[in-house]
């Protein structure tokens, strides 16, 4: 099963290693390529990242160079997950859609609009989310397993039932316990979790359990009646930064408590 660290870890093995190294079965996230493109510049010789084969020729050293990492997909997601939850709008700047192509289209099935732009996408709903009948996670390109916390919280709200099927990691609906503490209707049996939405959450205290889990429960106290507590936001800063700025940036009333 194609793996990121895993595919990863080989490339940065690989790059001082004597010899040739062929990665088969490789992962092919827009990341793998970012990171090539990097250690390229760096005078590594990569060949067919982004690819199901990756070819590494070990170079005896690397030397420095300038590099801007790609835009983050699931950050993306998270804010335009924020904005559809609230039946509101948001434009984000400095977002490559391509690499957005297996989550755009959901936010389409939910009833948002979204309007793709050179670097940026423009996100704007008025109503309630829509349900969206099946969510697959996947390898790249398919349905990143890390956007499917946020694209759950959002369901919590949806007008009817969806259904997720985790297929990239074992126990990935840590999260969903926490949401139910909010009201959430979610059965999880396995690898499937079916969420049956409702008109609106309420607030509880709640804790992160991973990162894309915290980010969720974030998302759906913007949403909910009353004041949501979320603990252990350790995790959150794992993977966003100054999350709370930026969502109050976009008028949420939300702040962080020592």
């Amino acid at each position: 099963f194609p793996s990121v660290g895993a595919t990863e870890n080989v490339i940065l093995a690989a790059v001082l290693a004597e010899g040739t190294t062929v990665i088969t079965n490789a992962a092919c996230e827009p990341e793998i390529a970012d990171l090539a493109d990097y250690l390229n510049r760096c005078g590594a010789r990569i060949f067919g990242a982004g690819e199901g084969t990756i070819r590494v020729e070990g170079v005896e050293k690397l030397s420095a160079c300038e590099h801007t990492i790609i835009p983050d997909r699931i950050v993306a997601t998270t804010y335009l997950t924020a904005a559809a939850m609230t039946s509101g709008s948001v434009r984000l700047t400095g977002v490559d859609c391509r690499h957005l192509s297996s989550i755009l289209p959901l936010f389409e099935e939910a009833g948002c609009e979204v309007r793709r732009l050179p670097n940026e996408v423009i996100l704007e709903t008025s109503r309630r989310p829509l349900p969206i009948g099946l969510i697959r996670t996947m390898p790249y390109p398919g349905f990143p397993t890390d956007a499917q916390a946020p694209l759950m919280a959002m369901m919590t709200m949806a007008r009817g039932t969806s259904v997720f099927v985790e297929n990239i990691f074992e126990n990935r609906y840590k999260h969903a316990a926490e949401l139910q503490r909010m009201g959430a209707h979610i059965k999880v049996e396995g690898r499937v979790a079916i969420v049956e939405g409702i008109q609106r959450l309420h607030s509880a205290e709640v804790a992160a359990t991973d990162l894309r889990g915290g980010a969720a429960l974030v998302l759906a106290a913007l949403a909910a009646e009353g004041t949501t507590e979320v603990g252990r936001i350790h995790y959150i800063d794992r993977g966003y930064d100054r999350l709370e700025q930026q969502l109050t940036a976009l008028g949420a009333h939300i702040k962080r408590l020592d």
